[in-house]
């Protein structure tokens, strides 16, 4: 139940970017707001782990390493992320979002020589149709515009592969620093970061918005970032990773009927069934063997 609560409320957090830019703001201000609401938990949680009794002390290169996790993995595919829900619609986005695992054994084959297995073939194949049968739908019901569909698909997918690095490189820091801990300081980074870019790039002021995008903004730092980080940490320790993993595909499928009840997005059967393939694509990859079950 924890998990899967985690994993709908981190999808949930499209929603209420969806919302947001009803009221005209970008997609830099979201992220700027989102984490100016979140940054000083995590800020406080990083300074409590590195203080604590027996905290592992980091060297230069591992600070500079954990810069660019936190480059990688919160600000730059949070950016992406947003910038793509500007032009598709919020099932889609998280539909792309949670080929991660297909990215990963990718880029693991390529860079780091572990060889696909034939699983996780049958899984990119599966995958990957299942998301032309989504963009397939998307195109004939003409709701979005091919360019549209195109410049926020790569954009939501470019996030994907950044996040899919973050998390290739994560594994050793991971192992040194614990999940929490590593998480808690890649979004410091990320929020520094995500200050220097509004101060460069802004196109907005963070003030004078309608009350609403503080309020939507607060609920997402809190209930869509804070909480669910937590939330997935307990799931971990109490059920492991592969049935986190499981449960995480409720994120995708709830996104489905959010984006329909809350936003109006449309909500075929070729839509549905492109997303139950892609589930079941990237199953392959997240999903034990039986052998490594027993």
């Amino acid at each position: 139940a924890i998990a899967a609560l985690a994993a709908i409320l981190f999808s949930f957090k499209a929603i209420l970017a969806k919302w947001m830019y009803r009221y005209g703001v970008d997609a830099t201000t979201v992220i700027s707001l989102r984490l100016l609401f979140a940054g000083p938990v995590f800020f406080a949680i990083a300074l409590y782990q590195h203080f604590k009794a027996g905290a592992q002390r980091l060297s230069g290169k591992e600070l500079g390493l954990i810069v660019v996790l936190g480059f990688l993995g919160y600000y730059l595919s949070s950016f992406l992320d947003f910038l793509g829900l500007e032009y598709i619609p919020a099932a889609l986005e998280r539909l792309i979002l949670f080929l991660t695992p297909t990215v990963v054994a990718v880029l693991s084959a390529l860079f780091l020589r572990k060889p696909i297995t034939t699983r996780q073939w049958q899984a990119l194949l599966v995958s990957y149709a299942g998301m032309l049968i989504v963009l397939w739908d998307q195109l004939k019901i003409g709701g979005v515009s091919a360019h549209a569909l195109a410049v926020g698909s790569g954009l939501c997918f470019a996030a994907t592969l950044s996040y899919s690095v973050y998390l290739m490189m994560s594994g050793e820091m991971v192992v040194k620093l614990g999940s929490l801990r590593l998480a808690a300081l890649a979004l410091s980074i990320s929020c520094g970061l995500t200050a220097v870019h509004f101060a460069l790039f802004a196109k907005q002021p963070l003030l004078g918005h309608p009350g609403a995008v503080y309020q939507l903004s607060l609920v997402n730092a809190v209930f869509c970032t804070i909480i669910p980080v937590f939330l997935t940490m307990t799931a971990l320790r109490r059920i492991g990773a592969a049935s986190s993993s499981q449960l995480s595909m409720l994120g995708p499928i709830s996104l489905l009927f959010f984006g329909n009840a809350l936003l109006g997005e449309h909500l075929s059967g070729l839509q549905i069934l492109g997303t139950v393939v892609v589930l079941a694509g990237v199953s392959l990859v997240v999903l034990p063997t039986r052998k490594a079950s027993l």
